[in-house]
C-alpha cells in the first residue's frame, strides 16, 4: 500500500491555509506534514481549521526533513524566501500567492531550475477551464472587421490585498496573447476619450466575502459574449491545489501549469 504524500501548508494559519489543512487530511492520499505560517503560534492546525486537533502545530519555520510537496497560500514577501529553500532542499512548490514585485516574480521562477514547480494564480478547475475557453473565444474574434473590445470584470472579498487579482491579469495576458492588445488600463476615470482598439480594461470590485468571480467580455457592435466564473466556496481553489500537489511530487526540475495538471 502505497503511503500518503507529505504535505506541507504554506500560510496555514490563513482562510485558504485552513482549507488546504483540512481537506489535506480528510483525503487518505495526503497527509499533512507540517503547517507553516509567519505567525506561528503553535497552535494545532486543525484546531485552527475547525476540524479537531491532527497533532500538527502551526510553525514559524520549515521542519528540517523534507515533506513530498509544499502548497503556498500566504503572502508576496513570503512566497520569494519559500521558493528558494524548496529549491536548495529540491522540494516541489505549488505556489498560489500573487501579487508580488517584479524582482520577486524572478526570484520564484528560478526555483524551476532546480525544483518542480507549479505557480498558477487560480488552482481552480473551473477558472482553468474558462481560460481555455478565453483563449479559444480570442483566437476566434480576432479577424473580425468590426473589431473586438474586451474588458474584464472581477469581484473579490474586502480582504483581498492586490487589484486586479492575478487570474484577471492572467485571463488579459491570455487575450493578449492571441489578439495582440498592447495596452492593460485599470479603470477610467475623467475623460479618457474614445476607447483605443489596442486595449484591455480591468475593473476590480471587492464586495463581502466574496470568493472570487470573473467576467472577461467580448464586446462587438450590436452584440456582446460574457464569459464568467463564479467561485463558490474556497474549496475550489484548495481541490485544484490538492490535485496539483499529486500531481508534482516526484516530477523532475521544471515549470509546470494546471493545464499539465488537468490535461487541457
Amino acid at each position: 500500500m502505497t503511503s500518503p504524500l507529505k504535505i506541507a501548508v504554506y500560510g496555514a494559519a490563513g482562510r485558504m491555509g485552513q482549507r488546504i489543512t483540512a481537506l489535506t487530511h480528510a483525503d487518505p492520499d495526503l497527509t499533512v506534514f507540517a503547517a507553516v505560517d509567519a505567525f506561528g503560534t503553535g497552535k494545532d492546525a486543525g484546531e485552527v481549521a475547525g476540524i479537531g486537533n491532527i497533532g500538527v502545530p502551526i510553525v514559524a519555520e520549515m521542519p528540517d526533513e523534507n515533506p513530498d510537496a509544499v502548497i503556498d497560500f500566504s503572502a508576496p514577501e513570503a512566497l520569494a524566501p519559500l521558493a528558494k529553500l524548496c529549491a536548495e532542499r529540491k522540494i516541489p512548490l505549488i505556489a498560489a500567492t500573487t501579487g508580488l514585485e517584479e524582482e520577486q516574480r524572478q526570484q520564484v521562477l528560478k526555483a524551476a531550475e532546480s525544483t518542480a514547480l507549479l505557480w498558477a494564480p487560480n488552482m481552480s478547475v473551473a477558472v482553468n477551464l474558462t481560460m481555455k475557453l478565453v483563449r479559444e473565444a480570442a483566437r476566434a474574434v480576432k479577424d473580425l472587421p468590426d473589431g473586438v473590445d474586451i474588458e474584464v470584470i472581477e469581484r473579490h472579498h474586502r480582504f483581498k490585498e492586490d487589484a486586479p487579482s492575478g487570474t484577471a491579469l492572467r485571463f488579459g495576458e491570455i487575450v493578449a496573447e492571441e489578439m495582440g492588445q498592447t495596452e492593460h488600463v485599470h479603470g477610467r476615470s475623467g475623460r479618457p476619450g474614445q476607447r483605443p482598439r489596442n486595449e484591455i480594461g480591468y475593473h476590480a470590485l471587492r464586495t463581502g466575502d466574496n470568493v472570487g468571480e470573473h467576467t472577461i467580455v467580448f464586446g462587438m457592435m450590436g452584440e456582446s459574449i460574457d464569459l464568467t466564473v463564479r467561485g463558490h466556496s474556497r474549496d475550489s481553489y484548495a481541490y485544484g491545489a490538492l490535485a496539483a500537489a499529486k500531481f508534482l511530487a516526484g516530477k523532475p526540475p521544471g515549470s509546470y501549469t494546471m493545464n499539465d495538471v488537468l490535461g487541457f
